[in-house]
């Protein structure tokens, strides 16, 4: 059985007796300063404090009362770039956040999602130091969008294991970002202008529309690429499934700013996985994903060449 399979037995017989390595997330985390702007604060002890506390957050924060191996982590990369301070020790910045899930049978490691937020703007004062979070509470738009990622991480994980598997863990991820945008009286049609913002994740990753996708990350990641060492046929059958998904769901696409960071994640993936197809499947994929994601079509071409 695959190690990475979540026992959930182990929570009746280790009770509450958790180790350090029960937490979920295997998180690396960067602080870009590289696009920092010239003349504002660069107090590099505040950098190498910042990398500390977030990736202690992020690292050392519990979402589930399973029990994870070291070995079973789910790891993801996080790189903040700071590009302007507004004020001192306030930021504007990016972020690119990385998920990753094991592979049955393989030492390969695929990346389920690879976001980038352009608009994520914290304080990071003494009193934001204290990493203080509370997932029924807004403290500050650091830990929350903290919270959010990690859920949103633990969410997806799960999704690939099992059929909407991570539905509580995305619920309460919602929850954390609803805070927030109620806090700051965020405008409800905030994907219009920002589809991939937490705020547009957040507001469209539960909803109907996005249930056959959700279904598609297990249909892709479980049937799909854990069967391609046994059953490679099925396991790219299964595998197409959520490009046909992707392709109904076009239409609103605009808003849907998660398939952009699934593309981001999948485009060499998924030229691999199909180049073993027959023509007819090759020109079928390559149609699908050149009309998704245009400007990697120049990438998916090569299954037709």
């Amino acid at each position: 059985m695959f190690i990475y399979m979540k026992n959930l037995y182990c929570i009746l017989l280790f009770g509450c007796l958790f180790s350090a390595s029960a937490q979920e997330l295997n998180c690396t985390v960067s602080i870009n300063t590289s696009t920092l702007q010239t003349g504002t604060s660069a107090d590099q002890q505040v950098f190498s404090d910042m990398k500390t506390s977030i990736t202690d957050f992020m690292n050392n924060h519990r979402w589930t009362t399973d029990i994870y191996g070291t070995d079973e982590k789910i790891k993801c990369n996080l790189v903040i770039n700071l590009m302007k301070a507004t004020d001192q020790y306030v930021y504007q910045s990016s972020l690119q956040f990385q998920v990753f899930r094991p592979v049955y049978g393989t030492t390969y490691e695929t990346m389920i999602l690879n976001h980038v937020d352009k608009n994520f703007s914290f304080s990071f004062r003494n009193e934001d130091r204290q990493m203080i979070f509370n997932e029924n509470n807004f403290s500050n738009a650091l830990t929350s969008t903290l919270g959010f990622y990690s859920l949103l991480a633990v969410g997806l994980d799960y999704d690939s294991f099992s059929k909407l598997g991570g539905t509580q863990y995305l619920q309460r991820g919602v929850n954390v970002v609803n805070l927030e945008a109620s806090a700051y009286n965020m405008m409800s049609d905030v994907c219009k202008s920002d589809p991939r913002s937490k705020f547009c994740v957040a507001s469209n990753i539960l909803t109907a529309q996005l249930l056959p996708f959700r279904e598609g990350l297990y249909s892709y990641h479980r049937q799909g690429l854990d069967l391609l060492t046994t059953d490679p046929t099925t396991g790219r059958k299964n595998a197409l499934g959520i490009i046909n998904t992707m392709k109904q769901l076009q239409g609103a696409r605009q808003n849907i700013g998660i398939f952009d960071g699934f593309l981001d994640a999948k485009a060499d993936e998924l030229v691999n996985v199909f180049s073993e197809s027959t023509v007819e499947e090759k020109k079928k994929v390559f149609g699908i994903l050149s009309q998704l994601d245009p400007a990697k079509t120049e990438k998916y071409r090569k299954l037709i060449q």
